[in-house]
């Protein structure tokens, strides 16, 4: 049997454990002398040595968890007989970190210039909130001119090179703390306001929240191409979506003059998502998108990865890539912070694979953040930012985010992420206007279930059609086309604004 249809894909030399290419049954081969004793489902991890309890068990050369009691060769390994445990980390501060080979010429794309010299990969006019209480409101103003995808109509036709109108609405802003919490959310907001993918930018208020507008845009010296709004002060309700209707017809001819030009791929900044992860995530779709990043940078361009608790376990791996020692430093003071956090909370971190995670074969937080790192590449780490932080740095930046997908994304856009790759397993379905967003399938049968969702099938990987290398070359041509104008699935079926979520800190009271 050739390498490519063999039943089961090993990824270390010193695992101890293969993954199912497909479902084995009982009798399947999955090592020299070792047959699967028991049915495992596809995706899943079956024992190709003996472990003993508490021994470490490996995959990707790295210890995934310990054995919870004694796991015979050719066992099923999974949540009923792997578990957490503490081990040492050797974190070897930028002891891997190596010159990154740039290309020359490097790759183009057709961007938008803005007049500030800041390069959009879409053109929005957008409608930001200070409070939920306003998010009504917006919404009304929103859906004057919203396009539908199903139906065809589109009240913004006459205005082509306009992407859409887009209301950006969320639960708090109020009834919160004035410190970090409040910190965050204005954080948050100022990105989204002075984010390239809008032209124009309507900032909406009740009048009495917490997060009162004033204040926010003199912290974030927001102006220009702003307009702000509290539904008190306008009269109400009707006349403030008449204002704000008024606004956008105002400024739609202004938006609709750009023209797309021939940019450098140093232009892209891009966010790099996984949600619905399963167990080929680690083996195809992220390490493909890996290759992507890698070119990204390459092209002297900026990635961004998030989603600490999904690095949580891994960050060593992390850390030995960092530019600097500080730069790793920081890198493992969130992981601490994390620890205190969610301990203060009545939580851990091992509860964060989701049930969609562990059906398809994921079992410790150590064994999904070692594949979810994977759509990092492999260039140095060369700055660590707080959450929603302008991302300013060329190469890989890590932002401190939370790993539920639409809290994290929302982080990296409002640090300036034009563009959005997201990696599924089960199928996820996201976007993140005003950035488009890219999804990627890790096997074939999902992405055949569902390829009006998936822009990418990563399954080719496991199918031995292509190799990452391949894959990731696909993904990155698809990025700069995408960039480009080229609408992405998400798109088409008009994902984004629903998703926008900001990290929620601290008491609500």
């Amino acid at each position: 049997m050739s390498e490519q249809a063999a039943p089961v894909i090993r990824l270390h030399p010193e695992d101890g454990v293969v993954i199912a290419r497909a479902t084995l049954l009982p009798g399947a081969p999955v090592a020299d002398g070792v047959a699967a004793s028991q049915r495992i489902p596809a995706g899943h991890k079956v024992a190709t040595r003996p472990h003993a309890a508490g021994e470490p068990v490996r995959r990707y050369g790295q210890i995934i968890g310990f054995a919870t009691a004694a796991i015979a060769p050719g066992e099923h390994v999974h949540v009923h007989n792997l578990g957490m445990g503490d081990f040492a980390r050797d974190y070897a501060y930028g002891v891997d970190a190596t010159p990154t080979e740039m290309l020359d010429p490097p790759a183009t794309f057709q961007g938008i210039r803005r007049a500030d010299g800041r390069v959009a990969t879409r053109n929005y006019i957008g409608i930001i909130t200070s409070v939920n209480c306003s998010a009504h409101v917006a919404g009304l103003i929103a859906d004057a001119f919203r396009r539908n995808p199903f139906t065809g109509s589109d009240p913004i036709a006459d205005w082509p090179n306009v992407d859409g109108v887009v209301a950006l609405t969320h639960k708090t802003g109020c009834g919160m703390s004035m410190g970090e919490p409040l910190k965050v959310l204005r954080r948050t907001l100022a990105g989204y306001a002075r984010h390239a993918n809008f032209s124009h930018v309507i900032a909406l208020g009740l009048g009495c929240e917490v997060n009162q507008l004033g204040p926010m845009m003199e912290e974030h010296r927001l102006s220009g191409r702003l307009r702000s709004m509290d539904i008190q002060s306008m009269g109400g309700t009707r006349r403030t979506v008449e204002a704000g209707m008024a606004f956008v017809r105002e400024v739609l001819d202004d938006a609709n003059r750009v023209v797309r030009e021939t940019v450098p791929a140093s232009e892209l900044t891009v966010a790099l998502q996984c949600g619905g992860s399963d167990g080929y995530s680690g083996v195809s779709a992220n390490p493909a998108l890996g290759a992507a990043s890698d070119l990204v940078v390459r092209n002297g361009g900026s990635v961004i990865l998030s989603e600490t608790t999904e690095t949580y376990g891994a960050e060593h791996l992390l850390t030995r890539r960092s530019a600097t020692r500080a730069v790793g430093e920081r890198l493992v003071e969130l992981m601490r912070w994390w620890e205190d956090y969610t301990a203060r909370n009545g939580a851990e971190i091992n509860a964060n694979p989701s049930p969609g995670n562990k059906a398809g074969g994921l079992t410790t937080i150590l064994e999904k953040s070692l594949g979810a790192m994977a759509k990092a590449g492999s260039t140095n780490l060369v700055d660590v930012v707080r959450y929603a932080e302008p991302v300013t740095a060329k190469g890989f930046t890590f932002m401190d985010t939370p790993g539920y997908d639409p809290v994290a994304a929302t982080g990296q856009v409002a640090g300036g992420a034009n563009i959005v790759c997201f990696t599924t397993g089960r199928g996820s379905v996201f976007g993140c206007k005003p950035a488009p967003s890219i999804k990627i399938a890790t096997n074939t049968p999902m992405y055949q279930r569902m390829d009006e969702d998936m822009d990418v099938n990563c399954g080719t990987i496991l199918d031995g059609e292509e190799t990452v290398q391949q894959a990731g070359a696909r993904i990155f041509d698809l990025i700069l086309r995408v960039a480009s104008g080229e609408r992405s699935k998400s798109e088409a079926a008009d994902f984004g604004a629903a998703e926008f979520a900001p990290w929620q800190l601290g008491a609500t009271v």
